[in-house]
Parts: structure tokens; C-alpha cells; sequence
């Protein structure tokens, strides 16, 4: 068997844009009409989400998941991406985040891992970290 290596010289996807526009535009996002035009714009026709208890199909669907999130946690309640770029290559890029209120302790933290395809998301798992034992 012969073993060989290619230098890759296209540049791939801009992972750290699309990421941080899907928790901003998509996940932080209030308004559902807007919300509805940023899944549009960021994800494929047929994307699917993997949620540690789910798996959600459909752009509409994708856009109802993040609503039902910031309805659930009140209107201060935010997704930020953490310190340093998304990362990526091999179409598969990953940003790290966190999520509280504006004035609150942190929530959750977690981790995006993100197929894309032809420059959008076809394929989002959303890694919760472990929380610490009380």
C-alpha cells in the first residue's frame, strides 16, 4: 500500500462567520420572522439538529427549537460564543459557547459541531459540557 499526502490548497468555509452568525441571527434571536430568514440564510434545505434528547429536522423546525429556548429562559438569556475563533476543516468546524442571563451566573456551556455543506450548516450537534456536582 502506498501512502501519500495532498496539500489543500483551497480555503474552506469561514467557520468562525457561519458559527457565530447561527447563535447570533438564529439562536439569539427574538423575532421569528427574522429568526425564519437567518435558518434560511445559514442553513441547507434540509438541515438537521441533533439535541442531546432530540433530533429536529427542517429549517421551520430549527428556527422553533431556538424561540422555544429564549421563551423558556426569559428575555435576558443569551448564547455567547467563548474566547477564540471557530475552528474547523474537512467541512466540519465546532465553536465553543456559553448561555445565562445578561446579570446571572453562567447556565449551561457547550460546544456547536457543524457539518457544512456548499457554505451552510447541513448538519448541527449541540455538545452540552457536564454540569459539576453540587
Amino acid at each position: 500500500m502506498v501512502e501519500t499526502t495532498s496539500d489543500l490548497t483551497e480555503s474552506g468555509p469561514d467557520f468562525d462567520r457561519l458559527l457565530r452568525a447561527n447563535l447570533a441571527r438564529v439562536f439569539n434571536e427574538r423575532d421569528p420572522a427574522r429568526r425564519v430568514k437567518a435558518v434560511e440564510a445559514l442553513f441547507v434545505p434540509d438541515p438537521i439538529l441533533y439535541e442531546p434528547d432530540k433530533i429536529v429536522t427542517g429549517r421551520q423546525a430549527i428556527a422553533d427549537v431556538a424561540g422555544a429556548l429564549l421563551d423558556r429562559f426569559g428575555p435576558d438569556f443569551a448564547f455567547t460564543p467563548q474566547e477564540g475563533p471557530a475552528v474547523g476543516h474537512h467541512g466540519v468546524g465546532i465553536l465553543r459557547w456559553h448561555a445565562g442571563s445578561a446579570e446571572g451566573p453562567i447556565a449551561v456551556t457547550g460546544t456547536d459541531v457543524a457539518e457544512i455543506v456548499e457554505g451552510r450548516i447541513a448538519r448541527l450537534w449541540v455538545m452540552l459540557d457536564a454540569r459539576p456536582a453540587p
